[in-house]
C-alpha cells in the first residue's frame, strides 16, 4: 500500500479528529490563567484546540512543541539531521471566527449530510490542518524518513492579528521552505502588499457656536473593510437645516445614493448607508463615507479648513479604488493594480482624519506608495502618518517550492486548466518567510470561510491530504 493509498483507510480518523478539533470553540478572547496559574493568551477555547492538536500528534508518534501556548508544532523529523538545514513548514492555524447567526444547528457541533461536514472551521482553517497531518501519518506509517524535519505549525490569532506567528518565529525561527494550507488550490504564488495609512488635518481654529459647523462625522469600523454607515452631526445656524434637508433630498434623488437627514436635539444628523466589503475588494461594495463627502461638498460650513479639506477628499479620492487620483494608482502585468479602500473616517472640530488600507502590487514597494501620495499632499494641510505595512509576496512558478506545489495537485487531480494566482488577501505567507498559500479551497466548490453553515466536502477533504502528501513527500522525502 502507497502513502496516497493509505490516507483512505484513515477516512473516519480524519473525520473524527476534525469533529473534536470544532468541538473546542476557539474564537479569540482575552487572555486568562487557569486556577494552576498557566497563561492561555487567546483564551480557553483557543488553548483547547491547541492542546487537542499536539496530544493528536503525540498520538500518532509524532514530537510536540507547545510554544507557551501562543504556538505550537508536530514534528517529524529524520533519526539524524543538520539543524542548519531549516525545517519545512506547514502552517496553519486554529483559531476561528466568531459563529454569528444564521446556523441551522450548532457551530461547534460538526454534522455529516449529503457528503459534507459542517462547522464553524473546517475549511478555514482545522480542516485543512487536519488533512495535513494525516498526510504526515501516511509518509510515517509508510515507514519514511523526511530529509529534514517537517513541522505543522499551529497558529492561534490568524483571524485576528499575527503576534501568535511573531512569537513563535522569534522563538523557533523561519522555515527552510513550505506552505500555508489557508487559501486556494491550485496555488497562490503571490500576495500584493498591504500598507496602511492616515491623512490627517489639524484644524487652526474653531467657529463660533452660532455658526454652521460640522461637528462631528464618524465612518468604517476598520481600515480594510468598506464602511456602510457614515454619520454627520450639523450644529450652529439652525436657520440653513431646512435648506441642508431639502439638498440631502435632492441629492439623494438626483443620484440614486441613499442618505437622510433628521433633527435631533439642537443639531442635524445625516446618515449615508452604502454597501460593507472587504477592503481587498471594494469593488464588491460602496463606500458611505465617500456618499457623505460627496454630498458634504455642497455646503459651506464656517471652517474654511473644514471645507478644504472635504474638496481635498473630494477631488483626489472620491469613489476611485485604486489611488487613480491620490499619486499611488500603480499596476504591474503579475499582480494588476494597486486597490485603495477607505475604511475609516473620523471628524471633529480640531481634527480631521482618514484612515486608507492599500493592496499594492508585487513589483511595489510601500515608499513608493507613500512617496505618490506625498506629492499629491506637498501643497496641502494635510499630512499623512504611516501605520502598517505588510511586504508583497512572488515566487516565479519555475522555482522549485510553487513548482512542486503545482506539480502535486496537477498529479492528484488531474487539473491542468487551472493557474496560479495572485491575491489582494493575506495569509501566513507574510509572516512566515518562504512560504506560499496553497489550498485548501478548490476551484469549483463553494467558498464558506466565514459564513453561516461552514462547510467542508469529505471529498475535497480526502483529496487535499492527498495533494499535501504528494507535496511533502517530492519536497522532503526524494
Amino acid at each position: 500500500m502507497g502513502y496516497l493509498e493509505r490516507l483512505e483507510s484513515y477516512k473516519e480518523d480524519m473525520i473524527r479528529t476534525l469533529g473534536e478539533s470544532v468541538s473546542k470553540p476557539s474564537v479569540n478572547s482575552d487572555q486568562i490563567k487557569s486556577a494552576e496559574g498557566e497563561l492561555m493568551p487567546y483564551g480557553r477555547g483557543v488553548h483547547d484546540a491547541l492542546i487537542h492538536m499536539l496530544e493528536t500528534g503525540e498520538e500518532m508518534g509524532f514530537s510536540a512543541l507547545n510554544a507557551d501556548n501562543y504556538a505550537g508544532h508536530i514534528e517529524f523529523a529524520p533519526a539524524r539531521h543538520d539543524k542548519s538545514s531549516g525545517y519545512f513548514g506547514i502552517i496553519g492555524h486554529l483559531d476561528v471566527v466568531p459563529a454569528g447567526t444564521g446556523w441551522d444547528g450548532d457551530p461547534f457541533v460538526m454534522t455529516e449530510e449529503g457528503g459534507f461536514l459542517y462547522g464553524r472551521g473546517v475549511s478555514d482553517d482545522k480542516g485543512p490542518v487536519v488533512a495535513a497531518l494525516y498526510a504526515l501519518k501516511a509518509l510515517k506509517d509508510e515507514g519514511m524518513e523526511p530529509k529534514l524535519p517537517v513541522r505543522i505549525v499551529l497558529g492561534l490569532d490568524e483571524e485576528s492579528g499575527s503576534s501568535s506567528a511573531e512569537y513563535y518565529t522569534e522563538n523557533n525561527g523561519h522555515p527552510a521552505m513550505g506552505f500555508t494550507p489557508d487559501a486556494d488550490f491550485p496555488l497562490v504564488n503571490g500576495e500584493l502588499g498591504i500598507l496602511s495609512f492616515d491623512l490627517a488635518q489639524k484644524f487652526s481654529s474653531k467657529p463660533a457656536k452660532e455658526e454652521l459647523r460640522l461637528t462631528k462625522l464618524e465612518a468604517g469600523v476598520a481600515f480594510n473593510a468598506v464602511p456602510e454607515k457614515a454619520r454627520a452631526v450639523i450644529s450652529g445656524d439652525k436657520a440653513n437645516f431646512d435648506e441642508i434637508a431639502d439638498k440631502v433630498k435632492a441629492y439623494a434623488e438626483d443620484s440614486g445614493q441613499a442618505i437622510v437627514s433628521k433633527r435631533q436635539g439642537s443639531s442635524l444628523v445625516i446618515e449615508a448607508t452604502g454597501k460593507a466589503a472587504h477592503g481587498a475588494h471594494p469593488d464588491l461594495g460602496l463606500n458611505a463615507a465617500s456618499i457623505m463627502f460627496d454630498f458634504l461638498g455642497g455646503i459651506g460650513f464656517a471652517n474654511d479648513e473644514l471645507n478644504e479639506f472635504i474638496a481635498f477628499y473630494n477631488e483626489h479620492i472620491g469613489y476611485d479604488l485604486h489611488g487613480e487620483r491620490l499619486g499611488c494608482d500603480f499596476e504591474d502585468e503579475t499582480s494588476g493594480s494597486l486597490i485603495l479602500n477607505v475604511g475609516l473616517v473620523s471628524i471633529n472640530e480640531e481634527i480631521a482624519t482618514v484612515s486608507i488600507g492599500v493592496r499594492y502590487p508585487v513589483s511595489c514597494s510601500d515608499e513608493l506608495v507613500i512617496g505618490g501620495v506625498q506629492q499629491v499632499l506637498k501643497d496641502t494641510s494635510v499630512g499623512i502618518v504611516t501605520r502598517m505595512n505588510m511586504d508583497p509576496i512572488h515566487m516565479d512558478t519555475d522555482d522549485e517550492l510553487p513548482s512542486a506545489l503545482l506539480a502535486a495537485y496537477r498529479d492528484v487531480t488531474g487539473d491542468e486548466k487551472s493557474e496560479s494566482m495572485v491575491i489582494s488577501g493575506g495569509t501566513y505567507a507574510k509572516c512566515f518567510k518562504n512560504i506560499l498559500a496553497f489550498g485548501g479551497q478548490f476551484p469549483n466548490d463553494e467558498n464558506t470561510m466565514h459564513q453561516a453553515n461552514e462547510k467542508l466536502s469529505i471529498d475535497s477533504f480526502m483529496k487535499m491530504a492527498q495533494i499535501y502528501a504528494k507535496a511533502v513527500y517530492t519536497l522532503c522525502f526524494e
